[in-house]
């Protein structure tokens, strides 16, 4: 018994866990139901706690340049304290809610180019290797979510990629430390005024806030530079409205913004609502995003990354070409 202890310490002959998604397609506001089964080693164990948690992988930039790092934004916790007998089998349900600012991974049924996302089981166990396990899980987009990216595909922008930056928007009010990206080559109807368009969702239970960053293209005397607009659109509205109209007027009006916004989140604010002139904001990642930067750690974070990568290799759905 002391050897199979001492064996269970090093994880060898330890408890098993395996998470089953009820369904792994969710969207933002919505939950995930599943389950955390648990069968019993060769020795008895003590669980401390078993959570869940969504991990995904965000861009964070330092002063060095910029890496990749797995972050979990979101955790729950399953079940306390318990004991574990040799070969017990033992299920615990779960529900998750699924945060509304959370990005989207999956559009048309296909996984967007550059986005990962996972649910992590993580169970504690007292004086023994800790097990965890991973699933992959798909984010769907709401339906005003849908209705604007089908207007970016009428308008004819092509899809480039999407990423997620560590760090917030100024002016706009975030309870996740990143923002997804969604990036556009230009349409031919605007290709000689602009490069590219940024794409950003910032979600909540009213409605959702639209920013719109395009690459503004230089002149013969003029350098380029990049122009942004922020919009807020009500979830009541998806059916409501010409939605190709409103972003082509969206675009419209971003590109003639005149200037660019300040780095560092020092920019001015206008002040227009709704469908109409939009707001001006700056993107920087600040004290705060250092310090989680750094918290996350450069060579935990790439390893990690590279983890969660392996982990879904060959399962990722495709990639989202419009």
């Amino acid at each position: 018994m002391v050897f199979k202890k001492m064996l269970s310490a090093f994880g060898v002959g330890g408890p098993t866990v395996d998470t089953v998604l009820a369904n792994p397609n969710t969207r933002p506001g919505l939950f995930l139901d599943g389950q955390v089964n648990l069968v019993g080693g060769d020795a008895p164990a003590n669980i401390e706690q078993i959570a869940v948690g969504l991990v995904t992988r965000v861009e964070v930039e330092t002063g060095d340049g910029e890496y990749a790092g797995v972050m979990e934004f979101h955790r729950m916790g399953v079940s306390g304290p318990l004991q574990l007998a040799p070969k017990q089998q033992l299920s615990i349900p779960f529900q998750l809610p699924v945060p509304w600012e959370t990005p989207i991974t999956d559009v048309y049924g296909q996984r967007l180019h550059g986005m990962t996302m996972g649910l992590r089981t993580e169970v504690a166990i007292a004086r023994a290797v800790d097990k965890s396990d991973l699933d992959q899980v798909s984010v769907h987009p709401l339906p005003v979510h849908e209705r604007i990216l089908e207007a970016f595909q009428r308008l004819g922008f092509r899809f480039k990629n999407a990423d997620l930056e560590r760090g917030h928007i100024y002016g706009v009010q975030q309870t996740l430390p990143f923002y997804q990206e969604i990036e556009y080559f230009a349409a031919p109807q605007y290709a000689q005024a602009i490069s590219q368009v940024e794409l950003t969702f910032v979600t909540n239970q009213q409605g959702v806030d639209v920013i719109l960053e395009c690459d503004k293209r230089g002149g013969l005397f003029t350098p380029g530079q990049d122009t942004f607009g922020r919009y807020t659109v009500s979830h009541a509205d998806a059916d409501r409205v010409d939605w190709t109209q409103v972003v082509d007027g969206w675009l419209q009006e971003t590109v003639n913004r005149y200037g660019s916004m300040r780095p560092h989140g020092f920019a001015p604010q206008g002040h227009g609502h709704g469908y109409g002139p939009g707001h001006g904001h700056g993107r920087g990642v600040g004290m705060g995003g250092v310090v989680a930067g750094a918290a996350l750690g450069v060579a935990g974070g790439m390893i990690a990354g590279e983890m969660l990568d392996d982990a879904f290799e060959g399962d990722d759905g495709g990639d989202f070409e419009e």
